[in-house]
């Protein structure tokens, strides 16, 4: 019991012994709430009496439920930790006992995206359908919605023991959502699969079919604990709220300023509301942070105080004064990359290892230059939850293209011959191989000399051949930028990009063209498409060393719940952080969540940074607005700042911020839609482009269509 309870906290004993009825308690960054659900738990079981399988602790990654379980085994001493899971963990632990009351078996499927796509492709063969009618991505979110909003017959299709029901209504869909719609319901049908939405929904529906069942899992589940309350959405809310239903001793643990999942159905009100549902509730605040030194937190509390939607709380520091906190603005993104390894050496020379070092971003494709740089000053790193810029599959395919215009080499040649695709599937591509082993030649060769085959009929060889040739010709004259970007369109890879809608990778290809501009720079006339392939090859093949002694690099997302001695924030400019995207107050708002999330990673040192010049488009890059909603006095510059480009820059931003539209879902109107424009007149919604988020619209009174943005205001008919 000493033990459990000695080393607390006023607030986090609190909520340790805080067992009875609903409890919310607000803990911010490096407040100790781990530390809050583990005791309380060990709490509930040595002083309390509780069996661990009365208690259902819930966390949103396997990883924290594993490391929640090591920590109350080590409390508690005992096997048993109870339900310490995800909610659709719990949810396969429920069906696994219960499912039967669906006639669904015990050993039901779980089905992964990769199984989903694989559907997918099976139904998109079968019924004629490509990525031009809908890219898989678009698909399994129009299943989700339609799942969850749509559909009141998604349970009688899925349960209905007769399966014919449910291939009828395949067979006669005719639009490609209804097509891909019921022939993936039928998919999972046939064998008794379940996607991660289901998991929720088919134990809701469970409950509501069965109400012993129901109230033998409430009975069951006598203290219910949740952690990271902000990133809550509907369906587990519901979940949450069935369960507590019988002894409604309830206790979730959250921060409205750590809100950064809104994009996957997160809603931070049902942290900031959870009083009003739950009467009686007794809100504890946590706010002592054991993480971070004063200067960070101020910095950090300047920052998230410009947001409206939150908790009023200032961040308290319980450790020493440190470092200052450093912004540097560099001259251009290669000269930041150059500053942060400097920096990084040096604090390496001066005793850091380089495992303590943190850099976090954005956007993946930022660490391009950084890759760069340090490969070329040896500084061992590792990416998480992403992989090295020039081993990405666009790049890779990219460079591929360009090899093909100066080798024609087998490995490129079989990366890319069929990408996108032209028709030379697995069974051409042996007749090839063969070709090319009796003639003794290259694949690319052996293609020429059989592309009037028979079996090479429908391959679309000739196009590819004409597209290598003329570069292959053409690329010793013409600068590699040029090259790059004009076989990336003639191939129609690029094409392919956004029919798929992978804005990331195409993001990924943008950066990757820079490089290339960056390399004729500083190569000048000498600069070849062999050269640059060379020069790329370094970074491909480097070797960042077998120790674990690395730098980490990271997005900001892949950071939550870790923390580090020392982190660089970069890319901090308008248009990386905040995003482009952000395009509402609401996504604003999360994007300075995001940043603050950023800046609670550091422990002793923190390194803001952001690099002038001009963006692809020509357009001038500008510090970022959440570098100057800081106060001026809590950061150290390396140099002053140019007050021209500080004028400049908050005049973008107060333009910018003036065209962002109040709502965080503007309203989309489905195809066929009849609407009226306030000076166009009446028309008729033909698409959605959710990319440019726009309405295209073909208006009665104009000849051709007109893409009209989701802010205007339409009338609709």
């Amino acid at each position: 019991m000493d033990g459990i309870l000695s080393d607390l906290d006023p607030s986090q004993l609190a909520a340790v012994t805080a067992t009875e009825g609903p409890v919310r308690v607000i803990a911010g960054a490096g407040s100790g709430k781990t530390r809050a659900l583990t005791r309380r738990f060990a709490y509930l079981v040595t002083e309390l009496g509780i069996p661990p399988s009365g208690i259902l602790c819930v966390t949103f990654t396997n990883k924290a439920a594993s490391e929640m379980r090591q920590r109350i085994h080590a409390l508690t001493g005992d096997d048993d930790t109870g339900h310490i899971n995800t909610f659709h963990g719990f949810c396969v632990t429920v069906l696994q006992e219960d499912i039967n009351a669906l006639g669904y078996p015990k050993s039901f499927l779980v089905l992964d995206n990769s199984d989903i796509n694989e559907m997918l492709s099976s139904i998109y063969e079968e019924r004629g359908l490509t990525l031009r009618d809908m890219t898989f991505g678009d698909a399994r979110d129009m299943i989700e919605i339609r799942k969850l909003f749509e559909n009141p017959d998604y349970y009688e299709l899925m349960l209905d023991q007769d399966l014919d029901a449910v291939r009828a209504k395949y067979d006669s869909a005719v639009s490609a959502r209804d097509i891909i719609f019921y022939g993936y319901l039928y998919e999972e049908r046939k064998c008794f699969a379940l996607d991660y939405n289901d998991l929720i929904k088919f134990t809701l529906h469970i409950f509501d079919l069965c109400p012993d069942v129901r109230l033998k899992w409430q009975k069951r589940l006598e203290y219910i604990m949740i952690d990271e309350f902000q990133d809550i959405d509907s369906l587990q809310y519901e979940l949450m709220d069935v369960l507590a239903g019988y002894h409604r001793n309830l206790f979730i643990v959250g921060d409205p300023d750590q809100t950064i999942y809104t994009w996957r159905g997160a809603d931070v009100k049902y942290l900031l509301d959870f009083d009003k549902h739950f009467p009686g509730t007794r809100t504890i605040m946590m706010t002592d942070n054991y993480r971070s030194t004063p200067e960070i937190l101020s910095v950090a509390n300047s920052l998230i105080s410009k947001n409206r939607l939150r908790v009023e709380k200032d961040l308290r520091p319980v450790l020493p004064s440190g470092d200052s906190v450093i912004a540097h603005s560099a001259a251009n993104s290669r000269a930041e990359a150059a500053f942060i390894a400097a920096e990084i050496t040096r604090l390496h020379e001066s005793g850091l290892d380089y495992r303590d070092v943190a850099v976090l971003y954005r956007a993946h494709y930022v660490t391009r230059e950084l890759e760069e740089v340090f490969a070329d000053l040896h500084i061992p790193y590792a990416i998480y939850s992403g992989v090295r810029f020039f081993e990405r599959r666009e790049i890779k395919d990219a460079l591929s293209y360009l090899r093909m215009a100066v080798y024609q080499d087998d490995l490129s040649f079989a990366r890319i011959a069929n990408v996108p695709r032209r028709n030379l599937g697995k069974r051409r591509m042996e007749h090839l191989r063969a070709v090319a082993m009796e003639h003794d030649c290259s694949l690319y060769n052996a293609l020429k000399l059989c592309c009037d085959d028979e079996i090479m009929s429908g391959a679309r060889s000739r196009p590819f051949i004409s597209l290598i040739d003329y570069w292959s010709g053409a690329c010793a004259s013409r600068p590699i930028s040029e090259v790059l970007s004009a076989i990336l369109n003639d191939s129609g890879y690029e094409r392919m990009l956004r029919t798929e809608g992978s804005q990331e990778r195409l993001d990924n290809l943008a950066e990757l063209k820079q490089s290339v501009r960056d390399y004729e720079i500083t190569g000048g006339e000498e600069s070849t498409v062999q050269s640059y392939l060379a020069h790329v090859a370094l970074f491909t093949n480097q070797d960042a060393g077998d120790s674990g002694d690395k730098v980490r690099l990271m997005t900001v997302h892949s950071a939550k719940g870790l923390e580090f001695p020392c982190v660089f924030l970069c890319s901090m400019n308008e248009g990386v952080f905040p995003t482009r995207r952000a395009n509402t107050r609401p996504k604003m708002e999360e994007e300075r969540r995001l940043a603050f999330v950023a800046l609670t990673r550091a422990r002793k040192r923190l390194y803001l940074t952001m690099a002038e010049g001009r963006n692809l488009d020509g357009s001038p890059r500008y510090p970022s607005r959440f570098v100057l909603d800081i106060d001026r006095e809590l950061l150290e510059y390396t140099a002053p700042p140019r007050e021209s480009l500080l004028r400049e820059a908050r005049e973008y931003i107060a333009s910018s911020d003036s065209r962002l539209s109040p709502d965080a879902s503007p309203a989309v109107l489905p195809q066929g839609s009849r609407v009226r424009h306030s000076v166009f007149g009446p028309g008729t919604v033909l698409s959605v482009d959710m990319e440019k988020a726009a309405h295209i619209i073909k208006f009665d009174g104009i000849a051709t269509p007109r893409t009209i943005a989701f802010r205007a205001k339409l009338e609709k008919l």
